[in-house]
C-alpha cells in the first residue's frame, strides 16, 4: 500500500504536534491521568484536510473528553488501513475517495484552546500507533 500521502493542504509533510501549553501530540503522549491514543497532525485552521490513502468514507464519527468539549470527524477505510480524523468538518460522510482528494477542512480549536497548535487528531480504528505509515 506504501506510505500516506500528506493530510494537509499547504503542507509537505505529516508533522506531528510538538508540545504546547496544551500538551504534546505524539502517540501515547500523557493526557491527564491516560494516554493519548491518537496522533495530532499540524493543520491550518480551516485548511484542506487531503485523504491519505484511497478508500471508502464510513460515517461521522466523534467524542467527548473529560471536560465535556466535543470532537467530530469521519471514519475512512479500506482493505488495509481504517482511521477515525477528528476536529475535521468533512464534505461528506459516505462514499468513495481517492488519495489526495479533499475530505474537508480543519475547525479551529483557538477559540477553546488558546495558544494549541492547530491539528488534526489522526486515531486508527483499532487502537494502535499510526505513526508508522505517517
Amino acid at each position: 500500500v506504501g506510505a500516506w500521502s500528506v493530510f494537509c493542504a499547504g503542507h509537505n509533510n505529516n508533522r506531528v504536534r510538538a508540545c504546547d501549553v496544551h500538551g504534546c501530540g505524539a502517540f501515547n503522549s500523557k493526557r491527564g491521568n491516560g494516554l493519548h491514543r491518537a496522533v495530532d497532525l499540524v493543520c491550518d485552521d480551516y485548511g484542506i484536510v487531503n485523504a491519505p490513502f484511497s478508500g471508502s468514507l464510513a460515517g461521522p464519527v466523534s467524542y467527548k473528553d473529560p471536560a465535556g468539549t466535543q470532537y467530530d470527524g469521519v471514519k475512512l477505510l479500506n482493505d488495509v488501513h481504517c482511521v477515525r480524523i477528528f476536529n475535521l468538518r468533512p464534505y461528506r460522510y459516505i462514499g468513495p475517495v481517492n488519495q489526495g482528494e479533499a475530505l474537508g477542512y480543519l475547525l479551529p480549536l483557538q477559540e477553546r484552546f488558546s495558544g494549541i497548535t492547530s491539528h488534526l487528531e489522526l486515531q486508527m480504528c483499532d487502537g494502535t500507533d499510526p505513526s508508522p505509515f505517517i
